[in-house]
This record gives C-alpha cells, structure tokens and sequence, in this order.
C-alpha cells in the first residue's frame, strides 16, 4: 500500500507537468433573460459561444470521446448560468433523491473555485432526471477534505431536456439539455470576490461528464458490471480526480460585447506551476521519510531556481507543515510572491 500511494503520488506530479495551460473561457452578461426550461433557444444562449468540446479527464494519452459534450456561461445581476450539451443515444437515470451520489448515473458536473485557492470550492451534479446533488468542500480530498453534503445552493434553479426518451431501450435519443442558475448571494458565501463579478475577474471552473457503458436486462438499463466510468471534462486534469482545482479552467467575466473582450493571462501561473512541483514532491518526501523536506535540496528540485528568469523557490518548515515561495523580480516593476502549504492552499 505504501508504494501504491507513492507511485500515485508522483503519477499526479508527472501528469500536471504534462498537461500545460488550463482552458479559458468568456463569460458575457445575458443580454436577454434567461427562460430556465432546459432548451438553449433562448436569444441569450445563441449569442454565447460553446466550450470546446470536452476530452478525456487524462488528456491527450486517451481517445476521445464517444460522444460530444460542450456548455455555454452566461450571468447578470443576479444568476451565474450554465449550459450544456450532452450527446446521448440512450438517455437513462435511476437517481431522483437530491443530494444522492449522482455520478451513479450518467451525469454534468461543475467545479466552482472562485479565487483559485484550491480551497472552499463548491461542486454541483445532475443526472438526466434532473436529480441534483449540491456539495461544498473545505479542501480537496487529497488534502484530507471531506465533502459537506449538508450545504445546498439555496435558490438553485436547474432545467433538463431530453432529446427523445428517457429510460425506453426501445428508441434511439439524441441527448439532453441542461441549464443551471446559481445565485451570487450563496455563490458569495466562500467567493472572497466581488458577487456578481466586476467585468474581467476570473474565477477557476471546470465541468465533468460521468458515462457508464450500460446493458438493458427486463427491458430496465443498468451499468455494465465492474466496467469503469468514463470522465470527460473541458479542461483535462492529466489523472482520474476531478479535484485538483489547480487544473481547472479560466472563466473570465466580461461586460463587455460579446466577443469583443480580450484574455488576462494569469501572471502569477509559472510561479503556481513551480510550486506545484514542490508540493507533489513533498507528498512524495512526507511518504518515504514522515516529515517534510525544508529545502529544494532535499526535494532534488534545486533545477526549479532556474527555470523562469530573476526568479526565487525557497522552502520554509513550519510547525504543521511547510510554506514554498516562489518570487519572480521584474524590472522596472514589483515583484510576484506566490505561497504554497502542505495541504496545496495557494495565495
């Protein structure tokens, strides 16, 4: 057991430096009101771009999936919006209590970290029937986080259209619809920004697609025996977790006319990747040693010093734990300082 969680460990660390830049994406002001009955007619919609397609929650190094799936954002004073695509040939769901384990079924996900501190996220799943299960994590599992299930997005309004018939193996589906409105009251409970937001903040966000291979007994579908999952997702997390927030993708709130707003790149993200780094690799050293290394020297990552120009890494024991900065000088300008602790909060 102890070399399985070490080789997994430096899998995840292998796996982050391979799948480069996040997505983003422009999410503009509705410029009509949003009518939430599971169709994407309405004028808001059409004039909101599509995600690109999702892939493999692993990247590259898996096919692509069988069947497409892509969401549109959209807000305004009062809802965050979401829309999605999923293609299905055979809509089915079994689910229908609230805030049972969705991904039971075949289900849209949405990952909602809004100052990109991979902590107090927020996580939301639906399924075909329109089940919702609405949850709330201090930190991500890896981390020790455990998920509050007893937290709801008061005010949630969720809509679902199937394409053809949902739970009849007798006829062939084109898919279904959804549509999501979260209000900005709860979404500001753990935001630490502005709620709505202020034109060009970015939030970091992520959707997943669960799809069971199913099988059709008495007429009922049902997932295929110890057959596992697949994810799809719009930005790749390069391992089967959808909880590395520092993965996900960009969301960049504009009120601006739709298309004509421009990308902030994150400055601080080379200096979040270095820091990444060190906190795989300390995951890696507490495994093998039980404490944690208090240098790049003892993590074998002195290299990472050099990697981005006028650039500082040092490591600082603490404790509980540990604090990495990395610090880039820009001349004629301040500094960056990024931090880092054992348990991946980043500021």
């Amino acid at each position: 057991m102890k070399h399985l969680l070490l080789i997994t460990i430096l899998a995840h660390a292998i796996a982050f430096s391979q799948t480069g830049m996040p997505k983003f994406y422009f999410a503009y002001r509705a410029i009509t009101p949003v009518n939430l009955d599971g169709n994407l007619n309405d004028a808001a919609w059409q004039k909101a771009a599509w995600t690109d397609t999702f892939v493999d929650i692993e990247g590259d190094k898996n096919p692509l999936p069988r069947f497409l799936t892509r969401a549109k954002m959209v807000w305004d004073d009062n809802y965050f919006y979401i829309a999605a695509e999923l293609q299905e040939p055979h809509v089915w769901g079994t689910i229908t209590k609230r805030d049972s384990v969705i991904y039971y079924d075949n289900d849209f996900e949405v990952f909602i970290d809004p100052n990109g501190d991979n902590h107090q996220y927020y996580e939301l799943e639906m399924n075909a029937l329109n089940t919702v299960w609405d949850l709330f994590l201090p930190k991500p599992y890896r981390d020790g986080g455990k998920a509050m299930d007893g937290w709801d997005i008061i005010g949630l309004k969720t809509a679902v259209q199937v394409q053809g018939t949902p739970n009849n193996p007798a006829d062939r589906d084109s898919g279904w619809t959804v549509e999501i409105a979260m209000p900005w009251d709860v979404l500001s409970e753990f935001a630490h920004k502005p709620c709505p937001p202020q034109n060009g903040d970015q939030w970091r966000i992520n959707f997943s697609r669960v799809e069971w291979k199913h099988e059709i007994v008495g007429g009922i579908y049902r997932r295929v025996p110890k057959t596992r999952e697949d994810n799809w997702v719009w930005s790749p997390q390069g391992v089967v977790d959808m909880h590395r927030p520092e993965r996900w993708g960009y969301v960049q709130f504009s009120t601006e006319p739709s298309g004509s707003a421009r990308f902030k790149p994150d400055s601080t993200w080379r200096l979040r990747e270095l820091l990444y780094r060190v906190y795989y690799a300390q995951k890696s050293f507490f495994d093998k040693n039980k404490r944690w290394a208090g240098s790049l020297k003892e993590l074998e990552l002195v290299s990472l010093v050099t990697e981005i120009p006028n650039c500082s890494v040092t490591v600082a024991p603490e404790a509980d734990g540990y604090t990495a900065t990395a610090e880039m000088l820009i001349p004629g300008s301040n500094s960056i300082k990024v931090n880092i602790r054992q348990d991946s909060l980043i500021w």
